[in-house]
């Protein structure tokens, strides 16, 4: 009896081990993110408030890690006049079906985390956010990323505030840098 007991533990943790690897493989969406790769110029407009867009550059480099597994950004650039940067990963979480990001920034302490899909094309990832404002309090963020071409990728930003009102906060466009290595 004993014996039976121990090969079905191993049988069942065979079978565990080879859940894991199958969703620990990148697929056709990991394909869809190493298409970000490389260097690009960012040109942004943000609107603090209705009506006031300021603009601003900056530099993103990306590059997927772990194996094929994510998608890393790191970005430069400036905001409201002064020196910005932000980290970011987003990958594909073959369990739940959902693009998944997270976003750090020298604008604040928070790590942001987003979950979305793509669309049928798989050309466009529409994400969300939930975040305590400490100003405007509980608000909701959607992003919008889009391959227009292999060397050109926009990026929006909405939130929608407590009385639920959704409002673009920012728009970015990436152009590739000529010299830009990528898959």
């Amino acid at each position: 009896m004993a014996k039976e007991s121990t090969v079905r533990k191993e049988t069942d943790m065979q079978a565990m081990m080879n859940i894991y690897r199958e969703l620990a493989t990148p697929t056709a969406p990991h394909n869809l993110l190493a298409k970000m790769e490389g260097s690009w110029s960012v040109k942004s407009t943000c609107w603090m408030e209705p009506g006031n867009p300021m603009e601003s550059t900056g530099t993103s480099v990306q590059k997927m890690v772990l194996d094929g597994r994510f998608l890393q950004q790191v970005f430069s650039g400036d905001m409201m006049g002064s020196p910005f940067s932000g980290i970011g990963y987003c990958g594909y979480d073959n369990h739940t079906g959902k693009y998944v990001s997270t976003w750090m920034d020298t604008m604040g302490t928070g790590i942001y985390y987003f979950e979305g899909t793509a669309d049928a094309e798989g050309k466009t990832i529409s994400q969300t956010c939930s975040y305590d404002d400490p100003v405007q309090g509980p608000m909701k963020w959607r992003s919008v990323t889009r391959l227009v071409d292999e060397d050109t990728l926009e990026f929006e930003m909405y939130t929608t505030n407590a009385s639920g009102k959704e409002e673009k906060m920012a728009e970015m466009t990436y152009t590739r840098s000529k010299y830009s290595m990528h898959r």
